[in-house]
Protein backbone atom coordinates (compact mmCIF):
# COMPACT_ATOMS: atom_id res chain seq x y z
CA UNK A 1 0.00 0.00 0.00
CA UNK A 2 1.20 3.52 -0.83
CA UNK A 3 2.57 5.54 2.14
CA UNK A 4 0.26 8.45 1.32
CA UNK A 5 -2.79 6.17 1.42
CA UNK A 6 -1.67 4.80 4.80
CA UNK A 7 -1.05 8.35 6.01
CA UNK A 8 -4.62 9.38 5.13
CA UNK A 9 -5.99 6.23 6.74
CA UNK A 10 -4.02 6.92 9.93
CA UNK A 11 -5.31 10.51 9.96
CA UNK A 12 -8.91 9.30 9.86
CA UNK A 13 -8.52 6.46 12.35
CA UNK A 14 -6.41 8.38 14.89
CA UNK A 15 -8.85 11.30 15.09
CA UNK A 16 -10.18 10.05 18.46
CA UNK A 17 -6.76 10.29 20.16
CA UNK A 18 -6.99 13.98 21.13
CA UNK A 19 -10.55 13.76 22.45
CA UNK A 20 -9.60 10.64 24.43
CA UNK A 21 -6.56 12.32 26.01
CA UNK A 22 -8.65 15.42 26.79
CA UNK A 23 -11.36 13.27 28.41
CA UNK A 24 -8.81 11.37 30.52
CA UNK A 25 -7.22 14.74 31.41
CA UNK A 26 -10.50 15.82 33.05
CA UNK A 27 -9.90 13.20 35.73
CA UNK A 28 -6.12 12.64 35.68
CA UNK A 29 -3.65 15.49 36.12
CA UNK A 30 -0.40 15.06 34.18
CA UNK A 31 0.82 11.46 33.65
CA UNK A 32 0.57 11.97 29.86
CA UNK A 33 3.44 9.54 29.22
CA UNK A 34 1.69 6.81 31.23
CA UNK A 35 -1.63 7.33 29.39
CA UNK A 36 0.17 7.25 26.04
CA UNK A 37 2.03 4.03 26.88
CA UNK A 38 -1.20 2.32 27.96
CA UNK A 39 -2.74 3.37 24.62
CA UNK A 40 0.26 1.88 22.80
CA UNK A 41 -0.44 -1.38 24.66
CA UNK A 42 -4.12 -1.25 23.67
CA UNK A 43 -3.32 -0.53 20.02
CA UNK A 44 -0.86 -3.40 19.73
CA UNK A 45 -2.33 -5.95 22.14
CA UNK A 46 0.78 -5.73 24.35
CA UNK A 47 0.57 -5.94 28.14
CA UNK A 48 1.97 -3.20 30.35
CA UNK A 49 3.84 -3.27 33.66
CA UNK A 50 3.72 -0.09 35.76
CA UNK A 51 6.24 0.51 38.49
CA UNK A 52 5.81 3.36 40.93
CA UNK A 53 5.26 4.18 44.57
CA UNK A 54 1.66 4.10 45.88
CA UNK A 55 -0.57 7.12 45.31
CA UNK A 56 0.47 8.06 41.77
CA UNK A 57 -3.01 7.43 40.27
CA UNK A 58 -2.06 4.20 38.48
CA UNK A 59 -5.39 2.52 39.27
CA UNK A 60 -7.37 5.70 38.60
CA UNK A 61 -5.71 6.13 35.19
CA UNK A 62 -6.64 2.63 34.02
CA UNK A 63 -10.19 2.98 35.38
CA UNK A 64 -10.62 6.36 33.65
CA UNK A 65 -9.34 4.98 30.34
CA UNK A 66 -11.77 2.08 30.51
CA UNK A 67 -14.65 4.54 31.14
CA UNK A 68 -13.59 6.69 28.17
CA UNK A 69 -13.37 3.62 25.92
CA UNK A 70 -16.53 1.88 27.22
CA UNK A 71 -14.49 -1.14 28.22
CA UNK A 72 -15.06 -3.60 31.02
CA UNK A 73 -12.59 -2.99 33.83
CA UNK A 74 -11.56 -5.31 36.65
CA UNK A 75 -9.04 -4.73 39.40
CA UNK A 76 -7.47 -7.74 41.10
CA UNK A 77 -5.54 -7.10 44.29
CA UNK A 78 -2.72 -9.63 44.42
CA UNK A 79 -2.02 -11.03 47.89
CA UNK A 80 0.13 -13.93 49.16
CA UNK A 81 -2.96 -16.10 49.78
CA UNK A 82 -4.50 -15.61 46.31
CA UNK A 83 -5.28 -18.79 44.35
CA UNK A 84 -5.32 -19.26 40.55
CA UNK A 85 -9.09 -19.91 40.76
CA UNK A 86 -9.54 -16.43 42.27
CA UNK A 87 -8.35 -15.01 38.96
CA UNK A 88 -9.52 -17.33 36.20
CA UNK A 89 -12.63 -18.76 37.87
CA UNK A 90 -13.70 -22.24 38.90
CA UNK A 91 -16.37 -24.91 38.37
CA UNK A 92 -19.29 -24.96 40.78
CA UNK A 93 -22.03 -27.54 41.20
CA UNK A 94 -25.48 -26.39 40.12
CA UNK A 95 -27.96 -28.41 42.22
CA UNK A 96 -31.01 -27.47 40.17
CA UNK A 97 -29.45 -28.84 36.96
CA UNK A 98 -27.31 -31.49 38.69
CA UNK A 99 -24.22 -30.44 36.74
CA UNK A 100 -20.98 -28.56 37.12
CA UNK A 101 -20.92 -25.09 35.55
CA UNK A 102 -18.03 -22.70 35.00
CA UNK A 103 -18.01 -19.57 37.10
CA UNK A 104 -15.80 -17.04 35.33
CA UNK A 105 -13.26 -15.06 37.33
CA UNK A 106 -12.35 -11.35 37.16
CA UNK A 107 -9.86 -12.00 34.31
CA UNK A 108 -12.83 -11.85 31.91
CA UNK A 109 -12.63 -8.12 31.23
CA UNK A 110 -11.07 -5.85 28.59
CA UNK A 111 -8.75 -4.03 30.96
CA UNK A 112 -7.47 -6.05 33.90
CA UNK A 113 -5.44 -4.28 36.55
CA UNK A 114 -3.23 -6.75 38.42
CA UNK A 115 -2.40 -4.62 41.43
CA UNK A 116 0.92 -5.38 43.16
CA UNK A 117 1.50 -8.46 41.00
CA UNK A 118 4.71 -9.30 42.88
CA UNK A 119 2.76 -10.00 46.08
CA UNK A 120 1.28 -13.27 44.77
CA UNK A 121 3.14 -16.60 44.60
CA UNK A 122 4.43 -18.11 41.33
CA UNK A 123 1.40 -20.40 40.87
CA UNK A 124 -0.95 -17.42 40.62
CA UNK A 125 1.45 -15.43 38.44
CA UNK A 126 1.66 -18.35 35.98
CA UNK A 127 -2.16 -18.58 35.78
CA UNK A 128 -2.22 -14.92 34.77
CA UNK A 129 0.64 -15.57 32.35
CA UNK A 130 -1.32 -18.22 30.45
CA UNK A 131 -4.21 -15.80 30.02
CA UNK A 132 -1.82 -13.08 28.79
CA UNK A 133 -0.09 -15.33 26.30
CA UNK A 134 -2.92 -17.55 25.02
CA UNK A 135 -5.74 -15.00 25.46
CA UNK A 136 -7.85 -17.86 26.73
CA UNK A 137 -8.55 -19.55 30.05
CA UNK A 138 -9.28 -23.18 30.89
CA UNK A 139 -11.79 -23.78 33.70
CA UNK A 140 -12.26 -27.49 34.36
CA UNK A 141 -12.44 -29.10 30.90
CA UNK A 142 -13.73 -26.04 29.05
CA UNK A 143 -11.58 -23.44 27.36
CA UNK A 144 -13.03 -19.93 27.26
CA UNK A 145 -11.68 -17.17 24.98
CA UNK A 146 -11.02 -13.86 26.72
CA UNK A 147 -12.80 -10.71 25.48
CA UNK A 148 -11.20 -8.62 22.74
CA UNK A 149 -9.46 -6.24 23.30
CA UNK A 150 -7.80 -7.78 26.35
CA UNK A 151 -5.00 -6.02 28.16
CA UNK A 152 -3.28 -6.75 31.46
CA UNK A 153 -1.84 -3.80 33.31
CA UNK A 154 0.21 -4.99 36.24
CA UNK A 155 1.60 -2.71 38.92
CA UNK A 156 4.49 -3.31 41.27
CA UNK A 157 5.69 -1.27 44.18
CA UNK A 158 9.48 -0.74 43.98
CA UNK A 159 10.00 0.17 47.64
CA UNK A 160 8.49 -2.56 49.78
CA UNK A 161 10.23 -5.88 49.26
CA UNK A 162 8.78 -7.49 52.39
CA UNK A 163 6.55 -10.43 51.41
CA UNK A 164 7.01 -10.03 47.67
CA UNK A 165 7.91 -12.59 45.02
CA UNK A 166 10.13 -11.09 42.32
CA UNK A 167 8.72 -11.63 38.83
CA UNK A 168 10.82 -14.20 36.94
CA UNK A 169 12.64 -12.91 33.84
CA UNK A 170 10.53 -15.11 31.53
CA UNK A 171 7.43 -13.50 32.92
CA UNK A 172 8.79 -9.97 32.70
CA UNK A 173 9.52 -10.68 29.03
CA UNK A 174 5.79 -11.16 28.36
CA UNK A 175 5.14 -7.51 29.18
CA UNK A 176 5.53 -5.35 26.11
CA UNK A 177 6.28 -2.18 28.08
CA UNK A 178 7.57 -1.49 31.53
CA UNK A 179 6.77 2.05 32.62
CA UNK A 180 8.34 3.83 35.57
CA UNK A 181 5.73 6.21 36.98
CA UNK A 182 7.31 9.28 38.52
CA UNK A 183 6.10 11.91 40.99
CA UNK A 184 4.04 14.84 39.60
CA UNK A 185 5.54 18.33 39.21
CA UNK A 186 4.85 20.95 41.89
CA UNK A 187 2.18 22.64 39.68
CA UNK A 188 0.51 19.30 38.88
CA UNK A 189 0.50 18.30 42.53
CA UNK A 190 -1.25 21.55 43.46
CA UNK A 191 -3.90 20.81 40.81
CA UNK A 192 -4.32 17.24 42.07
CA UNK A 193 -4.73 18.43 45.65
CA UNK A 194 -7.32 21.07 44.71
CA UNK A 195 -9.27 18.68 42.50
CA UNK A 196 -9.30 15.81 44.98
CA UNK A 197 -10.37 17.97 47.93
CA UNK A 198 -13.07 19.99 46.18
CA UNK A 199 -15.76 17.36 46.81
CA UNK A 200 -16.68 17.37 43.10
CA UNK A 201 -16.59 13.94 41.47
CA UNK A 202 -15.57 13.94 37.82
CA UNK A 203 -15.95 10.86 35.62
CA UNK A 204 -14.76 10.36 32.05
CA UNK A 205 -17.47 10.16 29.37
CA UNK A 206 -17.18 7.59 26.57
CA UNK A 207 -15.36 8.96 23.49
CA UNK A 208 -14.51 5.72 21.68
CA UNK A 209 -15.59 2.08 21.78
CA UNK A 210 -13.79 -1.29 21.77
CA UNK A 211 -14.83 -1.63 18.11
CA UNK A 212 -13.05 1.65 17.35
CA UNK A 213 -9.89 0.36 19.04
CA UNK A 214 -10.12 -2.87 17.02
CA UNK A 215 -10.34 -0.81 13.80
CA UNK A 216 -7.41 1.36 14.88
CA UNK A 217 -5.40 -1.80 15.65
CA UNK A 218 -5.73 -3.06 12.09
CA UNK A 219 -4.48 0.32 10.82
CA UNK A 220 -1.53 0.36 13.26
CA UNK A 221 -0.30 -2.94 11.78
CA UNK A 222 -0.25 -1.26 8.32
CA UNK A 223 1.88 1.72 9.40
CA UNK A 224 4.89 1.83 7.07
CA UNK A 225 8.27 0.91 8.50
CA UNK A 226 11.28 1.23 6.21
CA UNK A 227 13.93 -1.50 5.71
CA UNK A 228 16.60 0.76 7.25
CA UNK A 229 14.50 1.33 10.35
CA UNK A 230 13.88 -2.40 10.72
CA UNK A 231 17.64 -2.96 10.55
CA UNK A 232 18.06 -0.20 13.15
CA UNK A 233 15.69 -2.04 15.54
CA UNK A 234 17.62 -5.29 15.13
CA UNK A 235 20.96 -3.48 15.65
CA UNK A 236 19.72 -1.93 18.91
CA UNK A 237 18.48 -5.29 20.25
CA UNK A 238 21.63 -7.06 19.04
CA UNK A 239 23.77 -4.44 20.82
CA UNK A 240 22.18 -5.48 24.16
CA UNK A 241 23.56 -8.99 23.58
CA UNK A 242 26.94 -8.17 22.02
CA UNK A 243 27.93 -4.62 23.01
CA UNK A 244 31.56 -5.27 21.90
CA UNK A 245 30.45 -5.72 18.27
CA UNK A 246 29.02 -2.18 18.43
CA UNK A 247 32.11 -0.57 19.95
CA UNK A 248 30.71 -0.64 23.49
CA UNK A 249 33.10 -3.11 25.07
CA UNK A 250 32.96 -1.26 28.41
CA UNK A 251 29.33 -2.33 28.82
CA UNK A 252 30.03 -6.06 28.34
CA UNK A 253 30.85 -6.55 32.06
CA UNK A 254 27.55 -5.02 33.09
CA UNK A 255 25.15 -7.04 30.91
CA UNK A 256 24.40 -10.58 32.02
CA UNK A 257 21.75 -11.28 29.37
CA UNK A 258 20.57 -9.15 26.46
CA UNK A 259 17.04 -8.74 25.14
CA UNK A 260 15.23 -11.65 23.46
CA UNK A 261 13.81 -11.60 19.89
CA UNK A 262 10.52 -10.59 21.51
CA UNK A 263 12.16 -7.19 22.06
CA UNK A 264 12.60 -6.65 18.29
CA UNK A 265 8.98 -7.60 17.63
CA UNK A 266 7.67 -5.34 20.39
CA UNK A 267 9.91 -2.42 19.39
CA UNK A 268 8.53 -2.65 15.86
CA UNK A 269 4.90 -2.78 17.07
CA UNK A 270 5.28 -0.06 19.73
CA UNK A 271 7.02 2.30 17.28
CA UNK A 272 4.13 1.87 14.82
CA UNK A 273 1.58 2.66 17.53
CA UNK A 274 3.69 5.67 18.60
CA UNK A 275 3.62 7.00 15.02
CA UNK A 276 -0.15 6.34 14.85
CA UNK A 277 -0.74 8.41 18.01
CA UNK A 278 1.08 11.26 16.26
CA UNK A 279 -1.18 10.86 13.18
CA UNK A 280 1.70 9.57 11.03
CA UNK A 281 1.52 6.63 8.64
CA UNK A 282 5.25 5.90 8.77
CA UNK A 283 7.84 5.21 11.49
CA UNK A 284 10.86 7.47 12.09
CA UNK A 285 13.97 6.69 14.22
CA UNK A 286 12.51 9.12 16.81
CA UNK A 287 9.60 6.70 17.37
CA UNK A 288 12.08 3.91 18.12
CA UNK A 289 13.97 6.14 20.59
CA UNK A 290 10.73 7.28 22.26
CA UNK A 291 9.56 3.75 23.10
CA UNK A 292 12.99 2.07 23.27
CA UNK A 293 13.64 2.44 27.00
CA UNK A 294 10.15 1.22 27.98
CA UNK A 295 10.42 -1.83 25.71
CA UNK A 296 13.97 -2.78 26.71
CA UNK A 297 14.34 -1.69 30.35
CA UNK A 298 13.09 -5.01 31.82
CA UNK A 299 14.74 -7.20 29.17
CA UNK A 300 18.36 -6.27 29.81
CA UNK A 301 19.50 -8.35 32.78
CA UNK A 302 22.41 -6.78 34.66
CA UNK A 303 25.43 -8.40 36.33
CA UNK A 304 26.45 -8.00 39.98
CA UNK A 305 29.14 -5.54 38.88
CA UNK A 306 26.50 -3.25 37.41
CA UNK A 307 24.46 -3.39 40.62
CA UNK A 308 27.60 -2.76 42.70
CA UNK A 309 28.39 0.32 40.62
CA UNK A 310 24.73 1.39 40.69
CA UNK A 311 24.40 1.24 36.91
CA UNK A 312 20.78 0.82 35.79
CA UNK A 313 19.45 -0.85 32.65
CA UNK A 314 18.17 2.59 31.54
CA UNK A 315 21.73 3.99 31.58
CA UNK A 316 22.91 1.09 29.42
CA UNK A 317 20.01 1.39 26.96
CA UNK A 318 20.57 5.16 26.57
CA UNK A 319 24.26 4.49 25.86
CA UNK A 320 23.30 1.96 23.19
CA UNK A 321 20.96 4.47 21.54
CA UNK A 322 23.77 7.04 21.54
CA UNK A 323 26.22 4.65 19.86
CA UNK A 324 24.16 2.61 17.37
CA UNK A 325 24.09 4.41 14.04
CA UNK A 326 20.74 6.07 13.26
CA UNK A 327 19.46 5.53 9.68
Amino acid sequence: MDVRVINDLVHQQSAFVESLTAEVGKVIVGQKAMVERILIGLLTGGHVLLEGVPGLAKTLTVKTLSDALEMRFQRIQFTPDLLPADIVGTTIYNQAKSEFVSKKGPIFANLVLADEINRAPAKVQSALLEAMQERQVTIGDTTHPLPDPFLVMATQNPIEQEGTYALPEAQLDRFMLMIKVGYPTKEDERLIMDRMTSGMKVNASPVASPARIAEARSVVSQVYIDEKIRDYIVSIVHATREPKAHGLGELADFISFGASPRASIYLNMAARAHAFLRHRGYVTPEDIKAVGVDVLRHRVILTYEAEAEEITSETIIRKLFEHVEVP
